[in-house]
């Protein structure tokens, strides 16, 4: 559940960030207009002392521009002869132009505005120095806004993921311990029951158990035990992958399920289709009879107690026949629609005292070692699980 909370946290941003941004730019467009009323009424003002045939008329229009322009808010500054500040109007800090400090407060501030803008008029005389509006001001923190907004969501963006991934990475590992101490745990149980025989007294033991019997029950348990621990020491490096027939590997396993199927599907019927005509894959054979066995004992699962049916089939597909489509199909209720999606994570499983590790397994093998692709199937009825595996070249 907490893993859903990502996304929703970075939407949660991304929408706060976009809706001060639209905020911010939307105070931006309210002051342009309102600059844009003042040019008109300056344009009125200069109309009216244009038109107006009254010389008083005319003075009295040219003093409310000036007033106009004064309230706009543009700073304005006004410099006479060996830049002296003679007036200064809406600068962007307070300064008395009365003092040294502030003539050479204002004059330092002057220069920078001619850098950007030349004065108007004759700074012999008289110039006019004029600068950004509070408005221009705010437009240039635009764009550092927005690439501080973009990287801010990209970091957080970024920190959410590692931080899953480290999260699945950490439930990984403790499902494949406790996945490794469950199958330990049945061939150990089993050497402590024969130990346990062999210390009776050949008098107390069951009178058709020879030593020859328990001998060779121990001899599957170690043989078990043994194909355990290099299975787990195999998914932990880069195994080596030969050219290796199909139909070998489903036959094996085939065997090794035909064996088991009485005590751990009781009425299920096991269907193998794998022609001898299929081209070699690149693989592994532990690993991959490994992954296969995962996605059977998961239809096992499904057909508990209810009998059925469980299908094995292989193809070549693509083009040239570039590789081989096997598909693991079982009659039972299908996946649950809510982990239908998560079915291949660490952890995720419908049975009760299970772990989750099996199908991660199966994904991790086969798409990151044998670089194929494993995925459940839309269907109606059952699950269908399809290995998809690259052909061995040549």
């Amino acid at each position: 559940m907490r893993r859903n909370r990502w996304p929703v946290a970075l939407a949660t941003l991304f929408v706060t960030l976009l809706g001060w941004y639209l905020v911010y730019t939307q105070q931006i467009v309210r002051a342009l207009r309102a600059d844009a009323e003042t040019l008109t009424e300056i344009f009125a003002e200069v109309q009216a002392g244009v038109t107006d045939p009254d010389p008083a008329a005319a003075d009295e229009a040219l003093f409310r521009l000036q007033t106009i322009i004064r309230e706009s808010g543009v700073p304005l500054v006004l410099t006479g002869p060996r830049d002296t500040i003679l007036d200064a109007r809406n600068l962007p800090f307070v300064a008395d132009l009365v003092t040294p400090a502030g003539q050479e407060r204002v004059r330092a501030y002057v220069h920078r505005l001619d850098l950007r803008q030349p004065p108007v008029g004759d700074p012999d005389i008289q110039a006019l120095h004029v600068g950004d509006t509070p408005e221009i001001r705010r437009l240039r923190w635009i764009p550092w806004l927005q690439v501080g907004g973009l990287l801010l969501t990209v970091f957080v963006g970024f920190a959410m993921i590692r931080t899953q991934r480290s999260a699945e990475s950490e439930r990984a590992w403790t499902s494949m311990a406790r996945e490794l101490a469950h199958q330990l745990g049945t061939p150990l149980s089993s050497l402590q029951g024969w130990l346990e025989v062999l210390k009776l007294p050949t008098r107390e033991r069951p009178a058709s158990l020879a030593d020859s019997d328990v001998a060779r029950a121990i001899e599957e348990d170690l043989e078990r035990l043994e194909r355990i621990s290099h299975r787990f020491e195999l998914i932990g490096r880069d195994p080596d992958l030969k050219s290796l027939p199909l139909q070998k590997v489903v036959r094996d396993l085939e065997r090794y399920l035909a064996a088991r199927l009485p005590r751990l599907g009781k009425g299920v019927e096991l269907v193998v289709d794998v022609p001898d005509t299929l081209p070699h894959v690149k693989a592994n054979e532990v690993l991959l009879v490994w992954a296969l066995e995962n996605v059977v004992k998961n239809a096992l699962d499904a057909l508990a107690g209810r009998g059925g049916r469980i299908s094995i089939y292989a193809r070549a597909i693509g083009g040239r026949h570039r590789e081989v489509s096997l598909r693991i199909r079982d009659t039972g209720p299908g996946v649950d629609p809510e982990i239908r999606d998560r079915i291949f994570e660490p952890g995720v499983t419908t049975k009760s005292g299970g772990w989750g590790v099996g199908l991660a397994l199966s994904r991790r093998i086969v798409e990151g070692v044998h670089q194929g692709r494993i995925e459940l199937l839309d269907g109606t009825g059952g699950a269908t699980f399809q290995v998809r595996l690259p052909v061995a070249d040549g």
